[in-house]
């Protein structure tokens, strides 16, 4: 006698109407008639006494509804322990990742989730017009940014990637049509600078303010996410220096990628609030570092 059948048996024996019962459990009520059917030809004798007025218990209907009421409710209650078992052991976290970076560090993700299958990963949009604000109001847990990070309150975990920076141009710029390109060319130049008011030395990793060589660089559009930089770099406005990441995943028909032969190297890196230490946390830093960093 399959679970759902004994279910219907109960709830009938305990209604004594097929029409209240199919309506409690949700089905129609040829499925509690075709039920109690299927059961008294297993058993071998009826169940129910029925007319069209009224619907009883049989003697051996009585007994079995004795005899499968307790066991049934101990089932009962041994799936809803167990569910509540299962609800208190899972977690939550929620990782904040910049563009196309839930794509491209799939295997963290996916080693992480294998390992660790009560933790559900939550995964949120971060900018580079907030790099730490996220993790310090609790929208997310951790974070990824790129290096240097010097923030009291924050720590800086295993990095994640690490690669030249690409210089982003317009298709018909005249930095296209060169053999090569290195960083004091950025001199001759503008690029665009972050609309909101991050730190300067972390802003200096894609927008420095002086070339290697010590040459002043200009910095002109005010831009708050990629698809700024790359429209007003795509309008020939401004160059600008960008994760190797971006020639990837967003090889727009205006744009063009060039590797300065000088470029800088940059570092991607897990963060997260020093007072928000948590295990999934740490759990996840350990993927990371088993993981090992993609380098490009």
């Amino acid at each position: 006698m399959e679970l759902r059948d004994i279910e219907i048996f109960l709830t009938l024996a305990e209604e004594l109407h097929f029409g209240r019962t199919a309506k409690r459990l949700h089905v129609s009520q040829a499925r509690v008639s075709q039920s109690i059917a299927k059961q008294e030809r297993q058993i071998g004798a009826r169940l129910f006494v029925r007319n069209s007025r009224r619907v009883e218990l049989t003697p051996i209907g009585a007994q079995l509804r004795e005899d499968l009421g307790a066991g049934y409710q101990r089932i009962l209650d041994g799936t809803r322990a167990a569910t509540a078992l299962a609800a208190a052991g899972r977690k939550t976290l929620s990782l904040g990742l910049h563009g196309p970076q839930a794509q491209d560090q799939a295997h963290i993700l996916e080693l992480f989730r294998a390992r660790h299958p009560q933790t559900e990963l939550r995964i949120k949009e971060m900018t580079f017009a907030n790099p730490f604000g996220p993790l310090r109001d609790g929208s997310v847990d951790v974070a990824t940014a790129w290096l240097p990070v010097r923030e009291p309150d924050i720590t800086v975990g295993p990095v994640v990637v690490t690669a030249p920076a690409l210089l982003m141009v317009a298709a018909e710029h005249a930095l296209a049509a060169r053999d090569s390109v290195g960083m004091e060319d950025l001199a001759e130049w503008t690029l665009p600078q972050c609309a909101a008011p991050i730190p300067e030395y972390w802003q200096q990793t894609l927008v420095p303010s002086h070339t290697p060589g010590g040459r002043p660089i200009r910095r002109g559009p005010k831009v708050s996410t990629f698809q700024e930089v790359a429209a007003v770099v795509a309008s020939g406005t401004a160059v600008s220096l960008v994760h190797e990441v971006a020639a990837r995943y967003y090889p727009w028909p205006g744009l063009r990628y060039l590797r300065p032969y000088d470029a800088p190297t940059v570092s991607w890196a897990l963060i997260w609030p020093t007072a928000g230490e948590t295990e999934p946390v740490l759990e996840l830093a350990r993927a990371v570092s088993d993981a090992g960093p993609r380098t490009g």
